[in-house]
């Protein structure tokens, strides 16, 4: 730390009432009555890469879920793996005596061992996934129930896929979605998962749309659900299908049905919506559908889920017509891990993260490389995001007759899951880079079919609907391989400058240090650098367009922790943390300005990429989708200038503008940004001067806190004027008061600044009011400076 930061005081109290609010997460999908087990858990894990451990009574630990089993370094060394072990004491109403009782898991990492009062439910293999047990003959009403977990997240042939020795990502461990018991009479409509059915079990909505003009349409959906009569008598019911609008009733239908006792059966219904708002992703209209499953006027059950009308289709040109118009969708790649936490994160932080991809102009999302959050694809729904929804899979392949069938599964699971979305694309029941022989694809592809018909199977070998190529990996585009299939890019611009055969068309580019070269620069690397990746990855996008892709999908969305390195791959157009680099102002920039949202980030934009400061280049770099910008320094006009569409970049939507100003001088620069003559954007960026005080902020994205939440604390550094500044390696230290706690292990010694910002990664609690956050810089002797949000 330089002298001036030690005769500083930086110390900032923040005190956020995180007042109840309505979430603005999209309604539960659940058919059932449910009891929610997340509060006080009994924890406790063996050794690392021990096979076998024996529970100690006297070392329990009390967590909450979601949980992790080990709270990682943020570069994370060495994850761990092992056996972990997870225990609840909990009472059930003894009002619920007579119905069906299911203990439901989200997912849990990797292999689970599932025990209730003291009897073996079953096994589970892999994570990512919900699995569910029938407890109803094994619950107590009278006294409390002991539910005991057992988790192994070591390596698995089975399940795959590589070693984490050997693994390009993190698959942590711990019971990290919700767990839950669910309540069901007798006569009840079936988990679409544990009813273990083809094309069946729960409600299955298939919508569909016909034009029969320019601007009309009808529309429709055809509803399956199935409807089981544990019971031991014959029940006679009625099945009602309402469906609204922005609360407003649209149109309903109800059907009577008789069955015998033992039985199930696929009821049919359907109903039609003329001249209906269409989903799509500049306008992502979400009709709810409320299914209600009667007798004798008696409510039984329940069941929400969002509805979008929507068609994905292709052209004889092999282009994606989304309600039959050709629709290029860019996209990003995104793993779902945080610092520290892993998987175990809430469901208002996958909100934010999907905030935040399509605040960044993406509408495309390539969920890598395994099933994501349910919470991560309703969000996707409400904000338009489109996805290639994938199962477990990298670089593992197991002839195993019990690995293949593992895989089947998985695919038969995610699909029965997730099918009711209307942004899942396609289904990538493929293993990422790995060799499979012809009959496994066959069987992949056939199970995407028989479990959603009139869907596509995508996957980067023959035999699948949609042919998906890591451009980064080859040389050839695949539209020069396959030229007779809808492909997607699934991979550019990290990989292809890592190994240094992209950025021959960059004159400067071998004049370059090599690591200056790539794409992968963490937020902290400098101006030059960062404008590096931002140059890699316009090249790569402009080459990728000029081969009819449906859609690309950059590597990588944020930052993350890989298991074969012991650093962060940086290729992330944001960091770990999910503070944007210049990369993210680029791709934001290619949106279309008269897209425009209430939900993230959208419209006309400008964004001067420079730190401006003596270091930077006088080659001032601005990203805009305008017309025209002019820039201005210390209030004298520099230039009026437009994007020009130079023959290599005929395919940008929205090429950067670059402002040549000979040399630096200290002090403001503003850009304002037109379209057709009139003011739309501006961006002011200020020479900072020493900092001396911090400016904290809750990255809540229009996600408000909740409880068990996990949210990212920005500490900025600021000089005198309150101008934000880019010092890395401070040391910031976080405190609490409140029903909150900090999960950053390093806070005790300092949590080190990059480009100016300490970043805190908080849990809440139960009890929201009140939390009171500190932060200070370390080796201050100067007096406390308090700041309210």
């Amino acid at each position: 730390m330089s002298n001036w930061l030690r005769v500083i005081s930086i110390f900032v109290v923040v005190t956020y009432l995180l007042s109840a609010c309505v979430s603005v997460l999209p309604p539960s999908q659940s058919a059932f009555q449910e009891q929610e087990l997340a509060q006080s858990w009994q924890f406790q894990k063996g050794p690392h890469l021990a096979n076998h451990f024996d529970i100690d009574h006297s070392k329990w630990q009390v967590v909450h879920l979601p949980h992790t089993t080990k709270v990682e370094n943020k570069v994370i060394e060495t994850q761990w793996q092992g056996i972990a072990y997870y225990q609840k004491e909990f009472s059930i109403d003894p009002a619920q005596q007579g119905k069906l009782i299911s203990l439901y898991f989200d997912a849990a990492m990797n292999v689970a061992e599932v025990w209730l009062n003291g009897e073996r439910l079953g096994k589970h293999s892999g994570g990512y996934l919900p699995f569910s047990f029938d407890i109803t003959q094994l619950a107590r009403y009278k006294t409390s129930n002991t539910l005991l977990v057992k988790l192994n997240n070591l390596d698995s042939s089975i399940t795959g896929p590589k070693p984490i020795y050997d693994l390009d990502f993190n698959m942590y461990g711990g019971l990290y979605r919700s767990v839950r018991l669910q309540f069901k009479p007798q006569l009840h409509i079936t988990d679409p998962v544990a009813a273990n059915k083809i094309a069946s079990g729960g409600i299955f909505i298939k919508p569909s749309v016909v034009f029969t003009g320019k601007q009309h349409n009808t529309s429709a959906i055809d509803i399956q659900t199935h409807v089981k009569n544990n019971s031991d008598k014959t029940m006679h019911f009625q099945l009602f299908q309402k469906l609204s609008y922005k609360n407003k009733h649209v149109k309903q239908t109800a059907i009577s049905y008789t069955l015998a006792a033992g039985k199930e059966q696929d009821i049919k219904q359907k109903l039609q919506v003329n001249n209906a708002d269409l989903w799509h992703p500049n306008s992502p209209n979400l009709y709810q559908l409320r299914t209600e499953l009667k007798q004798d006027n008696q409510l039984l059950q329940t069941a929400e889920n969002s509805v979008g009308f929507r068609n994905y289709e292709f052209n004889e040109s092999n282009q994606l017509l989304i309600n039959g118009q050709k629709f290029f969708v860019r996209g990003v790649n995104y793993h779902q891990d945080y610092p520290y936490v892993g998987y175990a994160k809430s469901a208002q932080a996958e909100y934010r993260d999907a905030q935040l991809i399509k605040s960044a102009g993406f509408d495309f999302v390539r969920l890598s490389h395994y099933p994501h959050s349910p919470a991560f694809l309703k969000a996707a729904d409400e904000l338009g995001l489109v996805l290639l929804n994938p199962f477990l899979g990298w670089q593992y392949y197991n002839e195993d007759e019990s690995f293949k069938q593992n895989a089947y599964q998985r695919c038969r699971d995610l699909i029965r899951r997730d099918r009711n979305h209307p942004s899942v694309l396609a289904w990538e029941c493929s293993l990422n880079e790995t060799k499979m022989p012809a009959d496994f694809i066959a069987n992949l592809d056939k199970i995407v079919n028989e479990e959603s018909p009139n869907t596509y199977s995508a996957g980067w070998q023959e035999g699948f609907d949609i042919y998906i190529q890591a451009r980064q990996h080859v040389f050839k585009h695949p539209d020069e391989v396959k030229p007779d299939m809808p492909y997607m890019v699934s991979e550019y611009g990290d990989w292809e400058y890592y190994r240094f055969n992209a950025g021959a068309n960059q004159p400067n580019w071998y004049k370059l240090p090599e690591e200056a070269r790539f794409s992968r620069q963490l937020i902290s690397a400098g101006e030059q650098r960062l404008l590096q990746q931002a140059t890699n990855l316009q090249e790569a996008y402009i080459d990728n367009s000029k081969h009819n892709p449906v859609a690309d999908s950059y590597w990588v969305m944020f930052d993350y922790n890989r298991g074969k390195f012991n650093s962060i791959e940086s290729s992330g157009i944001a960091s770990i943390d999910r503070i944007p680099k210049y990369s993210y102002y680029f791709y934001q920039s290619q949106r279309n300005p008269m897209v425009n949202s209430s939900k993230f980030d959208a419209g006309p934009m400008v964004f001067i990429a420079s730190d401006w400061n003596q270091s930077s280049n006088p080659k001032v770099r601005v990203f805009t989708n305008s017309d025209k910008v002019e820039l201005y320094l210390n209030n004298q006009l520099v230039a009026t200038q437009s994007p020009v569409k130079e023959f290599s970049q005929a395919v940008l939507p929205h090429p950067p503008i670059t402002f040549d100003l000979a040399n630096f001088e200290s002090g403001t620069l503003v850009a304002k940004a037109f379209i057709q003559d009139k003011l739309v954007a501006q961006h002011q960026l200020s020479t900072p001067g020493q900092a001396v005080a911090l400016k904290l902020k809750m990255a809540l994205h229009g996600v408000p806190t909740a409880p068990n939440d996990t949210v990212f604390i920005h500490a900025q550094l600021v000089d005198e004027n309150g101008l934000p500044t880019i010092d890395n390696d401070v040391s910031v230290q976080f405190s609490i008061q409140g029903d909150a706690q900090v999960i950053n292990p390093e806070n005790q010694l300092g949590i080190k600044t990059t480009k100016g910002i300490a970043s805190a990664l908080i849990r809440t609690g139960t009890n929201l009011s009140g939390i009171t956050i500190s932060a200070k810089v370390l080796n201050s002797p100067i007096k406390a400076q308090d700041i309210k949000l």
